[in-house]
């Protein structure tokens, strides 16, 4: 499972022009699925996500968390995360995980999610064509994999 995870002050999903996500202050979670992934991989992830202290506390070091400046979060499902560039120019996915397996793996990772924040995480839709807008704050994009925990 891989996330690419950017701090925004502002970020909105709009799908066939109508927007179905939005947020202020907080963070653009774009997620990708593999076959291998599990419920562990869940767990690490959004305890990582949760845990990242990458906004700035009072004198302006990165030190305080998403939970610690009660921001919001966005969690949009991503299979080019998992794109293949090592032949030729056009990128395999065959690491993707297909929808049967990636759709329960998904709403178990936004479930989690909201469980561990306490708070209501906003989303795309799964295999819609979507139109995702941000502001990157800072600019702070962290690329995690949960394949390389150590």
């Amino acid at each position: 499972m891989k996330v690419i995870i950017q701090r925004v002050t502002e970020a909105s999903v709009t799908i066939n022009h109508k927007e179905v996500a939005s947020i202020e202050k907080g963070f653009l979670v774009l997620l990708g699925i593999v076959n291998e992934d599990t419920k562990e991989d869940i767990d690490w992830l959004c305890r990582k996500i949760l845990g990242l202290r990458v906004f700035p506390d009072e004198n302006g070091v990165m030190n305080t968390s998403i939970l610690d400046v009660k921001g919001q979060i966005i969690v949009v499902s991503q299979f080019t995360l998992h794109a293949s560039t090592k032949k030729g120019n056009r990128p395999s996915y065959i690491k993707a995980a297909k929808p049967d397996v990636a759709i329960p793996l998904y709403k178990t990772f936004i479930k989690h999610l909201e469980e561990l924040s306490q708070m209501q995480i906003q989303t795309g839709e799964f295999g819609a064509d979507m139109k995702v807008s941000l502001l990157n704050d800072g600019p702070v994009t962290i690329i995690i994999d949960s394949k390389n925990k150590m």
